[in-house]
């Protein structure tokens, strides 16, 4: 999932140089790949990101809980002393 991500970024990188680079040229082709490089950034790089990233926490930990809430009491108390 790593290197995926990695050739996928490296691809959306590329075409938006490329985009770039074409638009003084041909504005309507440069347009075209800038547009597509940024849907790609945020709509297919940047869920897989989030899904590697968060695929094997627990949400439960990051949930705002008595059981937390009591935790973070103590640990602030700890760090006091």
């Amino acid at each position: 999932m790593r290197y995926a991500l990695i050739i996928v970024f490296i691809g959306i990188i590329l075409i938006l140089g490329y985009g770039l680079y074409i638009n003084p040229i041909d504005n309507q082709k440069g347009e075209f790949c800038i547009g597509i490089s940024v849907a790609g950034l945020f709509f297919l790089w940047m869920p897989l990101f989030i899904y590697h990233r968060w695929r094997n926490k627990d949400i439960k930990d990051y949930m705002l809980t008595k059981e937390n809430i009591q935790k973070m009491k103590v640990e602030t108390e700890e760090k006091k002393l």
